[in-house]
């Protein structure tokens, strides 16, 4: 027996076919409130996309920690043999909803992990690096990598004119020219919390890590033909994949790892541990086995369950911390209020974002969309003489959070002995890559700038590359007149 429709207060519709008219003939009538209902429903059924990482998809899973990292975290999603529940989105960054998922791109990596102890989310990329080293910076690389003004078109000369002013950017474009500019799949990508975290033991002992997801699938990748081939073909091409995959019981999974870092080392290291567009050497801090991080749930619906989704650095839990990392800092504040401009003041009370095992009280009152409240009872103030929820100051992390001169500056990093833009980029050429792939990347980087890159930008190309490597740069400037001088003539 089907189930008769309802307006949205449950109240029984007479017809979903015709609306109502004076006579057969006539205008419809303002007083067809449900008509009126489908249409406003409609014209308010998207909220705004994301202004970074629009395009995506995800999927629920579930963390099992299998070793022992106890002695640097007293983090409980962290403890040996804990199991734990969470949501993950994987997404382009600079595309729009409709753009194709096989663009060359960084894809983000993000992960809620639903704790007893409240949310804890990770937010990151498919690369363990970024484009710049400070969020004032944020916004201009973003509109750099978008469309320009005048005729909304998505513009090369304006990257690399970016790219090729600010040298830290080297790394990670060098990363996204490469084979893993372009990966086969969601499932065949690592994923890295990027950013420097704080880890604290249950003794107080005070810890920098990293984060690293390596897929058990293996790293695959698109060649930029097949990439381009793809995203005629199918521009759902990696969403309809992982979903596709969890459907037929191909759980993915990946292995989690970290690199820890004793706190009293970081200001004698190399290069700064801090910043954004650097590597920690696996030499120097190996990676230390954590679990296995399986998805294993498709959403119910991908509007409610990952549109709806909201990531944000800030939600740290007891035993993880942040650090000096300056992008990281930003994004504390960054991520939140994006998502009270995007879904709404309440938007920690949707299914997705709902704290599963805490419980929560908040002094937050009121405001849109608002559904879950205190108790009439519960005043709405702290300190209060009524019984209300009031803070825990042994809440504050062990030992303090770090050491800092606290003259105010505008200032970048402390610069250490090996912190140049350029040197990661060119071990990553020189010392990672091998001869296919750094054949590889010259093509990519050549076809990329033809795209449009224009003097004076174009010189600036040049040198860009050969300050990463001069064999590369020397290569790149080849491949590019070559093609130019190649089009003139004909």
């Amino acid at each position: 027996m089907t189930k008769p429709t309802t307006t949205n207060a449950g109240i029984p519709v007479e017809s979903d076919d015709e609306s109502l008219t004076a006579g057969a003939q006539g205008p419809i009538l303002l007083h067809d409130h449900y008509l009126i209902e489908k249409l406003a429903q409609f014209n308010r059924e998207r909220v705004p996309e994301r202004i970074v990482h629009a395009k995506g998809a995800g999927a629920y899973g579930e963390l099992v920690v299998t070793h022992d990292v106890s002695e640097y975290t007293k983090a409980k999603l962290f403890q040996p043999g804990a199991r734990t529940e969470s949501l993950a989105r994987f997404s382009t960054v600079a595309g729009e909803q409709g753009s194709p998922d096989t663009w060359r791109d960084p894809r983000g990596f993000a992960v809620k992990f639903y704790t007893e102890d409240g949310n804890y989310d990770l937010v990151g990329n498919n690369t363990p690096i970024f484009f710049i080293k400070d969020p004032i910076k944020f916004p201009d690389f973003i509109r750099s990598q978008k469309r320009l003004p005048g005729n909304g078109l998505r513009d090369h000369n304006m990257q690399w004119d970016f790219w090729t002013l600010r040298p830290e950017t080297a790394h990670q474009v060098t990363w996204l020219m490469g084979d893993r500019g372009i990966p086969k799949t969601y499932r065949h990508m690592n994923g890295y919390g990027s950013h420097t975290y704080q880890w604290i033991n249950a003794a107080g002992e005070r810890f920098w890590v990293k984060y690293h997801f390596k897929t058990d699938q293996g790293i695959e990748y698109l060649t930029q033909a097949d990439a381009d081939r793809i995203a005629g073909e199918d521009a759902d091409y990696h969403r309809k994949d992982l979903w596709e995959a969890i459907e037929r019981g191909e759980f993915p999974s990946w292995t989690v790892y970290v690199q820890v870092m004793p706190v009293a080392e970081a200001e004698g290291y190399r290069f700064n541990p801090f910043d954004l567009t650097k590597v920690w050497s696996h030499k120097d801090y190996p990676l230390i086995e954590v679990g296995k991080w399986t998805l294993n749930r498709n959403p119910r619906n991908y509007f409610v369950d990952i549109e709806q989704a909201a990531f944000e650095p800030s939600n740290v839990v007891p035993g993880i911390g942040f650090s000096p990392d300056k992008m990281l800092l930003g994004r504390v504040f960054a991520y939140a209020d994006a998502h009270r401009y995007r879904i709404g003041t309440n938007y920690a009370q949707l299914p997705p974002n709902q704290a599963r095992a805490a419980e929560v009280n908040s002094y937050s009152k009121e405001g849109a969309m608002r559904y879950h409240y205190n108790d009439p009872n519960v005043p709405v103030y702290a300190p209060n003489s009524f019984g209300g929820p009031h803070a825990d100051p042994r809440q504050a992390p062990d030992g303090g959070i770090w050491d800092f001169d606290p003259t105010i500056v505008r200032a970048g990093y402390v610069q250490h002995a090996e912190d140049g833009d350029f040197t990661q980029a060119g071990t990553l050429v020189r010392e990672v890559l091998d001869d296919a792939q750094r054949e590889r990347l010259v093509r990519n980087i050549v076809g990329h700038v033809l795209g449009g890159v224009r003097e004076p930008v174009l010189g600036r190309v040049f040198e860009y590359w050969k300050n990463v490597d001069a064999d590369l740069g020397k290569r790149v400037e080849e491949g590019v007149r070559a093609e130019l001088d190649g089009g003139a003539q004909s």
